[in-house]
């Protein structure tokens, strides 16, 4: 049995579908081609054992031996640190993977979660609050855009940084959030056409669909 244990919902509502996090993680071990296992906490009843691995009661978490790491972003460098395919070894690449990982949760994703969390739901009222959403997310995307107009990978080869940007971004591409974006989108579409991120995706959703 393999030491790597994927742990993720038994079942989540057909909205996040295709979109919860432990995609990323089947994504890196898919790229790097490690064995692993899936294992399944319930959805709707989150009990003392889930919140001593995630204390938020979220998901995913990875179990790697004795140890038990949660948050996808920690688990994309944990698992970047154990294979030259998702981070390079060269201490300069590795530098600049580990920069574009952070700067994936840190700058972008903190300005396109609130935003694509109105479009799950439906609001689209005009308030101030929202412009500003608007305007967050769209100065990012600029930055973004220029950055990825002139390289395929943000550190050289693919790497979990490419991962993490990519899911990302995807879900700002499904509420069509691109459009005007063609570097941004382009990068979507070559992280999102690799063998290891369809299987990812199609194991996730059948993973969820076999819970129905």
């Amino acid at each position: 049995m393999t030491d790597l244990i994927l742990t993720t919902f038994d079942w989540v509502p057909d909205m996040p579908r295709g979109y919860v996090r432990d995609l990323r993680v089947r994504w890196a071990l898919e790229e790097a081609g490690m064995p692993y296992s899936v294992k399944s906490v319930p959805f709707r009843e989150r009990g003392a054992e889930h919140f001593s691995h995630q204390p938020f009661g979220q998901v995913p978490w990875l179990t790697d031996g004795d140890l038990s790491i949660f948050e996808s972003g920690a688990i994309l460098l944990h698992l970047g640190e154990r294979s030259d395919a998702l981070m390079p070894a060269e201490p300069r690449s590795r530098s600049e993977v580990i920069e574009w990982l952070f700067a994936a949760l840190n700058s972008v994703e903190m300005a396109s979660l609130p935003w694509a969390l109105f479009k799950f739901a439906g609001d689209i009222a005009e308030t101030p609050g929202r412009k500003h959403l608007d305007g967050f997310l769209k100065a990012r995307l600029q930055h973004m855009e220029k950055v990825l107009a002139g390289r395929e990978w943000l550190a050289g080869t693919f790497s979990v940084a490419d991962i993490l940007m990519a899911d990302v971004l995807r879900l700002v591409d499904r509420f069509d959030g691109l459009a005007g974006y063609p570097a941004c989108g382009d990068y979507v579409a070559r992280a999102t056409a690799r063998p290891s991120f369809v299987k990812a995706h199609a194991d996730q959703m059948a993973h969820f669909a076999a819970a129905d």
